[in-house]
């Protein structure tokens, strides 16, 4: 029997309370709760719906699917979450990339899935801002204080990056 660690919410202010849960289209007409919806989910719900309900939906995608259908409520949602069903998939990072910079999408972006501590770092350069962690280890070392990660960054990021010194350091525009 495995042994199953509830996920935990870890921002860079720490470990939160999480106010969103898991749900479906169904769930969201029966109630006032902030759900994560599925794509599919997401995608059958009424214009209407999705229109006055954006305050309290967010979409999980899983890395085959596409932002697109996002892109129109981007400017009402709160929140769109980016599966990582496995650490070698990193579909998800470039999605990240491009809700920042190419579509300006200002609410938090939340790492679900299997989220490790090496990634962490790379994940906030790319425009994550939330992680939902299950990971022993992870969570381990975020209770301590440390998010991982190398000093120095030679790539351009959808985050701005601190002056460090070198002139040839490519920068984010």
């Amino acid at each position: 029997m495995t042994n199953l660690i509830t996920p935990r919410l870890w921002t860079l202010f720490g470990f939160q309370a999480d106010e969103w849960r898991r749900g479906t289209a169904e769930e969201l007409q029966a109630s006032n709760a902030r759900l994560i919806l599925s794509l599919e989910d997401f995608q059958s719900l009424d214009e209407e719906t999705r229109r006055g309900a954006a305050d309290r939906i967010a979409v999980e995608l899983k890395p085959a699917e596409p932002i697109d259908p996002l892109l129109p409520y981007l400017d009402r949602m709160e929140l769109v979450a980016l599966s990582f069903p496995a650490y070698n998939d990193g579909r998800s990072y470039s999605k990240a990339a491009l809700l920042r910079t190419r579509h300006d999408f200002r609410g938090a972006i939340r790492a679900t899935g299997d989220v490790l501590i090496d990634q962490i770092s790379h994940m906030l350069r790319c425009g994550f801002s939330e992680f939902e962690v299950s990971n022993p280890v992870t969570i381990r070392r975020l209770e301590a204080g440390n998010k991982g990660g190398i000093r120095y960054h030679y790539q351009p990021a959808a985050l701005p990056a601190a002056r460090n010194g070198y002139a040839w350091r490519r920068l984010a525009s």
